[in-house]
């Protein structure tokens, strides 16, 4: 990703990188590393996206967004907190094509269940690096089908028993790569408007 927007200029596209990786602990600018409690046998990675520490594994969509954001409308530029809000938004929308209802929440990006017994777990996580010539990368994650066991080893995104959920838990049975279509079709219409 950084060599990508090391090397891209005016002209270069925007791209939607879609992986799904296997277990790792990522580590933001800001991370408290004591904030991996237990690592067991899973790497811990120091990137250089903002935010706290958080997991990924088989079973999450994970979408880096490397993305020009001084060109995304016309004449104006796309400033970061209208950015995270588009992404959140991507995301509760899939969400919402599930009967699943997400939410933001002040001050903790990312999105949150909204209603139930599980009201206030956390679904999707996002972080991200912009490079003051306005490009982005790295992205966001939504839990679908994965072994949430790991994310108990950490303070997810710093917060020291926060839930987190997936949507299988929540009784949505999905397929990994109809989510992933979803959240990237959902995220290439909220940044063309």
């Amino acid at each position: 990703m950084r060599a990508f927007t090391d090397h891209r200029t005016a002209d270069t596209p925007d791209q939607l990188w879609i992986v799904e990786h296997p277990p790792v602990f990522t580590l933001g600018l800001g991370a408290d590393p004591l904030h991996v409690r237990e690592p067991h046998a899973i790497p811990v990675v120091q990137t250089d996206r903002g935010g706290e520490v958080t997991y990924h594994g088989p079973g999450q969509v994970v979408i880096y967004l490397l993305i020009d954001l001084r060109r995304n409308k016309p004449g104006a530029r796309l400033f970061a907190r209208e950015f995270v809000n588009k992404i959140e938004q991507a995301v509760i929308d899939t969400l919402a094509a599930y009967n699943l209802a997400g939410e933001r929440k002040p001050g903790a990006p990312g999105i949150y269940i909204s209603n139930g017994d599980r009201q206030g777990a956390k679904i999707a996580a996002l972080g991200l690096k912009i490079r003051a010539n306005g490009c982005t990368y790295h992205g966001v994650s939504l839990n679908v089908d994965m072994d949430l066991t790991p994310f108990s080893w950490i303070n997810p995104c710093g917060f020291e028993g926060l839930e987190t959920i997936d949507m299988k838990a929540l009784g949505v049975e999905a397929q990994l790569q109809d989510v992933q279509s979803a959240l990237a079709h959902n995220l290439k219409n909220l940044m063309t408007t």
